[in-house]
């Protein structure tokens, strides 16, 4: 198999991992998420993530999951896709998920490995299948072997690739050798989750990208893959690297990009409430350094 450069991305191009705003008192914000889903599809996102690890979902109810899909859908209609989060470290579960989320009208899955179990690679095969089998969404893997501790290697990405429901995978691995391999020899839409890697792998043929850095600054990100498309590669490269002090300071600052992206929404006066334990606010000292980053990012 060989990727189809004219095929269009099952999900669309930019993507926000979008997180799950609270009240003060740390319960769902509701219509705070439908606020802040409108603001980024009107700011150009194609689709959003719900229920990803940068909505918290280790730390919502199933309950939560399924009312945030059906909020977000009330909010943005068909204008953007949804890609539900599912993936969780018990196959049973996972696919309890995925089945709840079709129902809430979901447009599709997106399906950590299994994380702290450490399965090996055909099980780990197996269960994505055995998601995959479980609804009639199509899926999207998702590598990110620095907080699963499971690699997806590239063989295994090739073969589930024959699965008819399994349509893209959502790159963390930082081995870049490793998803061009899956670009060449799969029809997989590669997207790429780290925001540093954006426009890379786009240029060498990947789907774009599930950004956090997003929640905050979805143009921006966007017009990356905008003048990329218009044939400017090096205006592509100058946004890439305007936008670059902003990653860094959300992205590789010690701090998940959940608190910083939370810290930095509120700072602005936009839906995003406190973040769940065993995660901690934003510091003073951090939050300063994300605003000064965003402001030379918005007045550039």
């Amino acid at each position: 198999m060989t990727t189809t450069a004219s095929a269009p991305p099952p999900f669309g191009r930019a993507l926000c991992a979008m997180v799950t705003p609270f009240t003060e008192e740390g319960s769902l914000d509701l219509d705070g998420a439908q606020r802040l889903a409108d603001r980024l599809v009107t700011e150009g996102c194609d689709g959003l993530v719900l229920n990803g690890t940068t909505g918290e979902s280790p730390t919502t109810t199933d309950a939560e999951k399924s009312a945030l899909i059906v909020a977000v859908r009330e909010a943005v209609g068909d204008r953007a896709s949804l890609v539900a989060g599912v993936g969780t470290f018990d196959t049973r579960h996972t696919v309890e998920l995925a089945r709840e989320a079709e129902k809430a009208g979901a447009d599709g899955l997106l399906v950590v490995s299994p994380y702290y179990s450490k399965p090996p690679q055909d099980a780990l095969a197996w269960h994505f299948r055995q998601v995959a089998d479980a609804s009639g969404l199509p899926l999207a893997l998702y590598d990110i072997p620095g907080r699963t501790g499971t690699r997806i290697e590239p063989d295994t990405v090739i073969r589930l690739a024959e699965h008819p429901r399994i349509v893209a995978v959502k790159d963390c691995s930082h081995d870049f050798l490793g998803i061009q391999k899956v670009l060449c020899r799969t029809d997989l839409a590669c997207y790429a989750g780290c925001d540093e890697h954006n426009l890379a792998l786009y240029a060498v043929g990947g789907a774009g990208y599930v950004s956090t850095v997003a929640n905050v600054a979805p143009h921006r990100m966007r017009s990356v893959l905008d003048a990329f498309d218009a044939g400017d590669t090096a205006g592509a490269a100058r946004l890439q690297q305007r936008v670059l002090p902003l990653i860094e300071a959300m992205m590789a600052a010690n701090l998940p990009g959940t608190v910083t992206a939370k810290a930095l929404l509120g700072a602005l006066g936009l839906p995003a409430g406190p973040v769940r334990a065993p995660l901690r606010p934003a510091g003073r000292e951090a939050l300063d350094g994300l605003r000064t980053a965003y402001e030379r990012l918005m007045t550039g």
